[in-house]
């Protein structure tokens, strides 16, 4: 696996070099330098929300760890480069990818349709849920349960996505723990959040609050999850794809998982069935 990815990535040097030199037959047309742009910089500079556990979560020395940085961590070696990581609110992270500032964009982020339309994603590395939560005793059950009730999500995540597309009620928060904060403080009904997530969090408030959250068995719905970049960075995301894929194949990806005691889930999994 290791020499399918050098080959790849020496396939993706030759055709940037090639898009160069017919650069002066096609005025109009751009070079894709992205990914020779990375290994010139010598770093990956990604753009995250750190409060995402265990995708990403952000620690009290300020450094964020997670199941993403690991997988990108073990990308960039593969790469040769080093791993910046740079923390935006996540409302904010895909639509900054046209600014140039960063390479990727990574917060549990799944390619929708919508989303396609301004920004280039990675091949998905897992299949993950939107959960539902609730305070223990609650008489919401099913997602059946929730048409008429309040619901809370993160801004710009595909829960608040769904929510509106099914003309659910929701509000919408910068940040998760804000979300969740309004389940407890009875001004919604439900909280809305990525399956993983919402076991974490859920977790961490039981062990410190009488008043429990339960997360119900039933998600809203099922996603994959992957990694995106600016429309036209084909090299660097063939580049990746090509390492994630190894990832994958060799069960790295999986042990990641096991490593903060999160289900894995192969993104080519039929959850129906």
């Amino acid at each position: 696996m290791k020499k399918i990815l050098s080959i790849v990535l020496a396939l993706m040097l030759t055709l940037s070099l090639f898009a160069a030199c017919g650069k002066t037959e096609k005025p109009d047309a751009e070079a894709d330098n992205s990914l020779q742009n990375v290994l010139d910089a010598g770093k990956l500079v990604i753009a995250t929300s750190p409060d995402f556990p265990p995708f990403e979560n952000l620690n009290d020395d300020g450094s964020v760890t997670g199941i993403e940085i690991d997988i990108l961590s073990r990308i960039c070696t593969k790469l040769g480069v080093d791993l910046q990581i740079d923390q935006y609110d996540f409302d904010a992270i895909l639509t900054g990818l046209d600014a140039g500032k960063y390479d990727l964009a990574v917060s549990g982020i799944t390619a929708t349709e919508e989303r396609k339309e301004n920004a280039l994603f990675t091949d998905p590395y897992c299949l993950s849920a939107i959960s539902l939560v609730v305070p223990e005793g609650s008489l919401i059950q099913t997602k059946a349960d929730v048409e008429d009730k309040a619901i809370s999500c993160q801004t710009g995540t595909t829960a608040e996505l769904y929510c509106q597309k099914n003309n659910l009620k929701n509000s919408a928060f910068t940040a998760n723990a804000d979300a969740q904060m309004a389940l407890t403080t009875g001004k919604v009904d439900v909280w809305a959040i990525d399956k993983l997530t919402a076991i974490d969090m859920v977790a961490a408030y039981n062990e410190e609050h009488e008043d429990k959250l339960v997360v119900l068995d039933e998600p809203l719905t099922y996603e994959p999850y992957g990694f995106a970049s600016k429309l036209g960075n084909d090299a660097l995301i063939e580049a990746i794809n090509a390492a994630l894929a190894e990832l994958i194949a060799d069960g790295t990806v999986k042990s990641l998982f096991d490593s903060y005691g999160a289900e894995y889930v192969d993104p080519s999994v039929d959850p129906t069935v």
